[in-house]
């Protein structure tokens, strides 16, 4: 790996027995599942960029309840990493005349045997892996992570 690991930010929201992903495409041409998920930006904490990243990929409004997990994951087709800050989060509102990101076909909910059947078009091993923990009831305080100096 030849360049530091990309710092992403996701949420993991659940509803009726379902979670919230996106189809999105990547490359110009391969159509994949994700949870919404992005890059951290300069000035906000990661539970904002979270926030921010759900909504502008999903038009949903959620609100962080627990970080799920840190994911690292290391791509052998590319030449970075990324590190993955994974949160719970409840879904608040929707705005379904909200114009959705670039790439981003749809926000779809889907249960976990969906999702399972999808497995080549996940994004990432991070997806169903952060499901599974998910329903298993792994959950840590968003005060674990501390933001200093704002």
């Amino acid at each position: 790996m030849s360049e530091p690991a990309h710092i992403v930010v996701a949420t993991i929201v659940q509803r009726d027995g379902r979670f919230l992903f996106v189809e999105e495409t990547i490359a110009g041409r391969r159509s994949v599942i994700n949870q919404p998920a992005g890059h951290w930006e300069a000035g906000e904490t990661l539970i904002e960029g979270a926030i921010r990243e759900t909504l502008e990929e999903t038009a949903w409004d959620v609100r962080p309840t627990a970080l799920l997990g840190v994911y690292e994951h290391q791509p052998a087709d590319l030449d970075y990493g990324f590190l993955r800050f994974a949160f719970l989060a409840e879904a608040m509102r929707h705005h379904p005349l909200r114009a959705l990101d670039t790439g981003i076909e749809r926000a779809v909910w889907l249960t976990r045997d969906e999702l399972a059947t999808e497995s080549a078009r996940h994004r990432s091993p991070m997806v169903l892996r952060c499901v599974d923990d998910a329903r298993a009831g792994v959950r840590y305080p968003l005060s674990l992570i501390a933001h200093l100096g704002r």
